[in-house]
């Protein structure tokens, strides 16, 4: 779990670097070689549909019950899995709720899939039988816009499609979505083209595997892209399913991290994470020993929260990038000065991109970074989702998928 100091990584303060093969392919065109939807067409004597079993939501309630339901069959670029573990975010719970908007029930969420691959396509490449997979947050995109085609796929200009709860974009084929939408990651099987399949390193248990794809690379994409390396000061907000990890992942990269919690009983293990100071936000005297000093503050914390005082702990020209998303339009969190005073940036950051799952999956399997999991039966996923709103993970929920078959 911990990173010790003579672990930190001086040497990847550039965006580019990439560990491995696998991310070297991506990076070097694998996503814009994909054959097209035509050609992709299931090959002839392929498996029939998928029978799964998931938990579902079937109203805004929160409520869950068992549902079986069909994937696709498996097309010539397809993968077929079959899920072991996956983890609880708190962006099901959102979605579920309605937050984020009207949703289909119903609805099966997870986005943090590991597993084996149970079948593979006529024209997969990287994958065989019994290899040890993930899959993330989204399942396709486009492929043709700007962004695709610069290794930014969660930026899809004609929207990626996220792992459940979307509406089917233009450029994918209702039919491949039993239904008519795409349901996720609290079932025993999933069907998903090739280039949205990650394998798993042999360093990391497959219990581990499903936060890092989520959690861990919503928060690596961040770190990258404001170069956070050796010497940068950096803070995290917040210390639950992203924040435990941004903290590992900071450390390692060479940074001087703080972390900031509501939670005073978390020191210790926010400490252990490799934090070299821990705030208790509610303290001022705490709060202010911090004025000016960081670099790049990572605001996790999935609920609205005033932002002033964190902008005034920036140096000039710092950021403060958000990660955590609210159920509320944010509104009156920060006044002009706190940006003006000192050049200031407040940032948003979304998932990662395909090439960065794979850079976070090889980095945290060289430098031992995983997230803390408490495993429960799939079942269980009812009793789960309250314990995550109310703050009680420590400090990823993992959900034991074999208790569906």
């Amino acid at each position: 779990m911990s990173v010790s100091k003579a672990q930190s990584f001086s040497g990847v303060g550039r965006r580019d670097f990439i560990y491995g093969t696998a991310a070297t392919a991506v990076a070097g065109g694998l996503l814009t070689a994909t054959p097209s939807r035509a050609d992709a067409a299931t090959p002839s004597g392929s498996l029939g549909p998928m029978s799964v079993v998931g938990m579902a939501n079937f109203d805004t309630s929160g409520s869950f019950r068992p549902h079986r339901f069909q994937r696709r069959p498996v097309r010539a670029d397809d993968v077929q899995v079959r899920i072991d573990f996956s983890g609880v975010c708190h962006s099901d719970i959102h979605t579920a709720h309605g937050d984020w908007g009207p949703q289909h029930y119903p609805l099966v969420t997870g986005h943090e899939m590991a597993g084996v691959v149970t079948a593979v396509g006529a024209e997969v490449s990287r994958f065989k039988v019994g290899d040890r997979v993930g899959v993330g947050t989204y399942v396709d995109s486009c492929r043709t816009c700007e962004e695709c085609r610069a290794g930014r796929e969660q930026y899809c200009i004609n929207s990626a499609l996220f792992t459940y709860g979307n509406p089917i974009p233009s450029y994918a084929d209702a039919a491949d979505y039993p239904g008519g939408y795409p349901k996720g990651g609290y079932s025993t099987g999933i069907v998903v083209r090739e280039n949205y399949v990650y394998p798993i390193p042999k360093e990391i248990d497959l219990k581990h595997a499903g936060p890092i794809m989520c959690a861990g690379v919503t928060v690596w994409s961040a770190l990258r892209n404001w170069d956070i390396a050796r010497g940068s000061r950096v803070g995290i907000l917040g210390v639950g399913g992203l924040g435990h990890l941004a903290i590992q992942l900071a450390h390692a990269l060479g940074a001087e991290v703080t972390g900031f919690t509501t939670s005073a009983e978390k020191k210790s293990d926010i400490r252990r994470f490799g934090a070299a100071d821990v705030v208790v936000n509610s303290d001022p005297d705490q709060m202010a020993k911090y004025t000016r000093h960081f670099d790049f503050i990572l605001d996790t914390i999935p609920a609205t929260v005033p932002l002033d005082p964190y902008l005034s702990l920036l140096k000039r020209g710092g950021t403060l990038c958000r990660v955590g998303i609210d159920k509320t339009t944010i509104a009156n969190e920060f006044g002009a000065f706190s940006l003006t005073s000192a050049q200031n940036s407040l940032a948003g950051s979304n998932v990662g991109s395909v090439r960065e799952t794979h850079e976070v999956l090889q980095f945290a399997a060289r430098y031992g970074i995983r997230p803390q999991v408490q495993v429960v039966p799939a079942r269980q996923v009812g009793t789960v989702w309250p314990k995550v709103v109310d703050k009680a993970a420590r400090y990823r929920f993992v959900l034991d998928m074999s208790d569906l078959r």
